[in-house]
C-alpha cells in the first residue's frame, strides 16, 4: 500500500539509502526532517550546516523541516515535529537504522506518541551489503566526521568505495559506522537531480571528534 512519508534526514549515507528504498517501494516523499542544535547552526547528528542540507533537499525537490533543541529538550521537540507531520497528512516516518535496538525502540516510542507509522527500510540487513548497494546505486558519500578514539583522522574527506570499505574492515572498524565511529555526507546519487556543490575546508576539533568544515561552493 502506497503511503506518504517524511524521512529522518541526517544528510549522510544511511538516511539517503533508506529514503531511496522507500521511494523504490512506491511510497511518496513529502519532506525531510532534521534535528539541529538549539542555535540552529549545525545538525545534531552529523554537524552539517543548514545551507548544505537545504541544497540536498532542493535537489530532491522536497522541503527541509528542522527542529531545534538541546539534548534535554530533544525528545519533546522530536515528538512535536512528528505530530505536525501527522496533522499535515503524512502517514509515516522513514529511518535509516540498521541494527541498533535501543534507537529502534526510541523511534517506535516517539512515533507512537505522535500517532505516526514507522518504516525502517534497512533494518537487520547485512551492513556490508548495504554499503555495496549504496556504491552500486551511484551514491557518492564522503567521510566528514570521525571519532578519533576509534578512527584515524586520515579518513576525513575520503569517498566511500570498495577500497575504503576493505581498508576500514582490515583495521577492525565497522565500515557502516553504525555506532558513531564516523559520519558521512551524501553529495551525489540517484535521489538528486544534480550533485550537491560542496567544498571541504579545515578540520575542526570537538572533544574526541574531528570534523571537516563542509560548505556550499560560492556561485561565480
Amino acid at each position: 500500500m502506497q503511503k506518504s512519508f517524511v524521512t529522518s534526514w541526517s544528510g549522510g549515507k544511511d538516511s539517503a539509502l533508506a529514503y531511496y528504498r522507500a521511494v523504490l517501494e512506491g511510497h511518496v516523499p513529502l519532506a525531510l526532517f532534521t534535528m539541529f542544535e538549539e542555535d540552529g547552526s549545525k545538525s545534531r547528528s552529523h554537524g552539517l550546516p543548514l545551507e548544505v542540507m537545504e541544497a540536498q533537499a532542493e535537489r530532491m525537490g522536497l522541503p527541509l523541516i528542522i527542529g531545534k533543541a538541546d539534548w534535554a529538550g530533544y525528545e519533546k521537540e522530536f515528538i512535536g515535529q512528528l505530530k505536525k507531520f501527522k496533522e499535515g497528512g503524512i502517514d509515516m516516518g522513514v529511518y535509516g537504522d540498521i541494527d541498533l535496538e535501543d534507537h529502534l525502540r526510541w523511534i517506535e516510542k516517539v512515533s507512537a506518541a505522535a500517532g505516526m507509522e514507522v518504516n525502517h527500510p534497512l533494518w537487520q540487513e547485512p551492513r556490508r551489503a548495504l554499503l555495496e548497494e549504496l556504491i552500486d546505486s551511484g551514491f557518492k558519500a564522503v567521510v566528514t566526521v570521525v571519532d578519533t578514539s576509534r578512527v584515524d583522522e586520515k579518513f576525513l574527506g575520503r569517498e566511500f568505495t570498495r577500497e575504503l570499505i576493505a581498508e576500514l574492515e582490515t583495521l577492525g572498524i565497522d565500515a557502516c559506522g553504525e555506532e558513531g565511529e564516523f559520519h558521512t555526507v551524501i553529495i551525489d546519487g540517484p535521489i538528486f537531480v544534480e550533485p550537491v556543490p560542496v567544498t571541504f575546508g579545515d578540520k575542526v576539533a570537538v572533544d574526541q571528534y574531528r570534523m571537516l568544515d563542509v560548505k556550499l561552493q560560492e556561485k561565480e
